[in-house]
């Protein structure tokens, strides 16, 4: 259990935390670059972090898995809000991966600045989404024992 949880609690920490930094530290310090640059840099800095999410992703949902069915006898309905999120969570990542991102590396690729600036805005704004429900999974994980039962 205690490694199951551990893997679970930091892999969500990279996840959650990455998105928060990536929208409340990096954007606002990027804003000052040139659109061209700025672009550049969020295909890179993007590309990082997603393939941490890639590898986050299956050990949350495994690790989580592993925890409801081996560790508890009944599953309370907080650990049931939590899974429904984290599943839209992953659903919402995994859109944006193949398809805003996908459309951001292959404009930056062409020189397409129009494009990708667009792109960025989108992913900008389902990640705002996904931080929320990732804080929303935090608050319910760590206050929803006292809360919600």
């Amino acid at each position: 259990m205690g490694v199951a949880l551990g893997l679970h609690v930091l892999f969500a920490m990279f996840w959650v935390g990455g998105m928060f930094f990536a929208y409340q530290c990096l954007r606002p310090a990027v804003a000052e670059l040139t659109p061209g640059d700025r672009t550049a840099l969020w295909a890179r800095v993007l590309g990082n972090f997603f393939r941490w999410v890639l590898v986050a992703l299956p050990v949350i949902l495994a690790s989580g898995l592993w925890m409801m069915m081996n560790e508890l006898p009944v599953v309370p309905v907080r650990v049931h809000i939590m899974l429904g999120i984290g599943i839209l969570m992953m659903l919402l990542f995994l859109h944006v991966y193949f398809a805003p991102f996908r459309r951001l590396k292959r404009a930056v690729a062409a020189g397409d600045t129009a494009l990708a600036a667009a792109q960025v805005g989108t992913i900008r704004k389902l990640v705002a989404v996904n931080l929320s429900l990732g804080i929303t999974v935090v608050l319910i994980a760590t206050a929803g024992r006292y809360l919600l039962n």
